[in-house]
């Protein structure tokens, strides 16, 4: 699997150390940037993590700023996405069990190494449920396809 990865100046450092995890574990990883901690703006981040996603290029993606709050406004501005914005494991997986969730999104100043490593591992393990949560992933899916442009 395809991941694509992104942080500003304040996810950089755990970004790097969550790539190589990553790679360590034997996905592919595409890094988006930033690449250096001097002040950046995190929606060109953003943005470009979630178009991966949007387009299939990547599976999943993970986006960290200073709370992830701002990295999860961004990436949901960009069709296809569900992006969520977690603190915890049980965050991480109810995201994706029942919100299908494609990109994962949380702050360096929030979690620290082993927590964003266990949550991107609980996101990751567990898969959609579907059934009643199908239908309101679809209702999401059409107002954002009606509303497209």
């Amino acid at each position: 699997m395809t991941i694509s990865i992104g942080a500003d100046h304040h996810g950089f450092a755990l970004k790097n150390s969550l790539k190589r995890w990553l790679q360590l574990k034997g996905y592919k990883v595409i890094d988006v940037g930033t690449d250096d901690p001097n002040s950046t703006d995190y929606p060109e981040y953003a943005i470009a993590a979630a178009r991966l996603v949007s387009s299939h290029e990547a599976g999943l993606g993970v986006l960290i700023c200073g709370t992830g709050i701002g990295m999860c406004i961004a990436a949901n501005k960009v069709n296809g996405v569900r992006a969520a914005r977690v603190c915890s494991e049980k965050d991480a997986q109810m995201a994706r069990r029942h919100n299908n969730a494609n990109v994962l999104c949380f702050g360096a100043e929030i979690v620290n190494e082993a927590l964003a490593r266990r949550m991107v591992t609980a996101w990751m393990q567990n898969e959609f449920e579907g059934g009643r949560h199908e239908r309101r992933v679809e209702k999401i899916t059409a107002f954002e396809n009606k509303n497209e442009g």
